[in-house]
């Protein structure tokens, strides 16, 4: 995480997503880790359900990427984030996604780190995946269905 004197006080609250620094940009990240679940889509009506098998890249115990900066490089099929496609993926993202908060207006949660000051504050919060995820290649994907989660646990 960012350090908080990079940053500007409460930027999430004034400085939209576009016209955010970079460090803005991923200090926005709460490190829940459930953007990095493989998901399930409904092709005829565009429903998504989160399954608590993660990508390959995924480290259960600090819900980062373990190659974050090439990870589109090694995981072809990752989403990724940024300011000009939160519009149209943002659907993919949990409710409770940091980053689809702010684009949809609503407030950051209380035990977002950048309100609380405490980067473990999202994990004892219970909001994380750390420590809940099963490996992608660990469950053949037909199997997939049967570890469909509610994205807002």
């Amino acid at each position: 995480m960012t350090k908080p004197s990079a940053l500007r006080p409460r930027f999430w609250e004034t400085v939209p997503l576009s016209k955010m620094t970079p460090q803005e940009w991923e200090a926005l990240c709460d490190g829940c880790g459930k953007c990095c679940l493989n998901k399930l889509e409904d092709a005829d009506t565009g429903e998504v359900w989160f399954t608590n098998i993660a990508c390959r890249l995924f480290d259960d115990a600090t819900c980062r990427c373990a190659n974050y900066e090439i990870r589109k490089t090694l995981v072809p099929e990752c989403v990724v984030l940024t300011p000009d496609t939160i519009g149209e993926i943002s659907y993919w993202m949990p409710r409770s996604c940091a980053y689809r908060r702010v684009a949809e207006g609503r407030p950051l949660a209380d035990w977002h780190p950048l309100v609380s000051g405490d980067a473990q504050s999202v994990h004892r919060a219970g909001a994380s995946m750390q420590n809940r995820t099963l490996g992608e290649f660990d469950i053949p994907e037909d199997d997939w269905e049967d570890h469909i989660i509610d994205e807002e646990i």
